[in-house]
């Protein structure tokens, strides 16, 4: 069963909660017990070519969409790793079928009839460079790619 829309008002009060030190460490290590194909998939070989930073910031990214799919009541979707595989693929297709353009003119296709558009914003947000901002959390390299990971993670959760 599909899940039900989860609003940017549960994205925003995940991020804010997953702020805190003790309450991220609660969420990482309950996302450890409830879905450790899902953590796992943060470790796997798609994200050898990530910076640190950027491997500790998909962590963060999935703990929000994971705790806000969770708080939304809904009955989270048990995947493995075969169907994170086929979603990856099916991701990595969407983005190479839209050539050119800014990082966000690439990501329109993703947003034509999702389910979770307010997710899909929040992820967009997110990865999206500030060009006055000296340090960036991802490298306009690691934008697509992480971009896929956690549209890959939405998936998961909510098909």
């Amino acid at each position: 069963m599909a899940a039900p829309f989860i609003p940017e008002d549960l994205i925003e009060a995940a991020a804010a909660k997953l702020q805190d030190e003790a309450a991220f460490a609660q969420a990482l290590e309950a996302l450890k017990e409830a879905s450790p194909v899902l953590l796992a998939y943060g470790f796997s070989e798609s994200f050898e070519a990530f910076t640190a930073q950027e491997r500790e910031y998909f962590l963060y990214l999935l703990l929000v969409i994971w705790t806000a799919v969770k708080e939304s009541g809904t009955a989270l979707a048990d995947v493995d790793e075969q169907r994170l595989s086929e979603l990856e693929e099916d991701n990595w297709n969407v983005l190479h079928g839209n050539k050119g353009g800014t990082f966000r003119a690439r990501l329109d296709p993703f947003f034509e009839g999702a389910r979770q558009e307010d997710l899909l914003a929040f992820i967009e947000d997110a990865l999206t460079q500030d060009e006055e901002d000296e340090q960036q959390l991802v490298s306009r390299e690691g934008q697509e790619a992480l971009f896929v990971c956690l549209k890959t993670v939405v998936d998961g959760l909510t098909e």
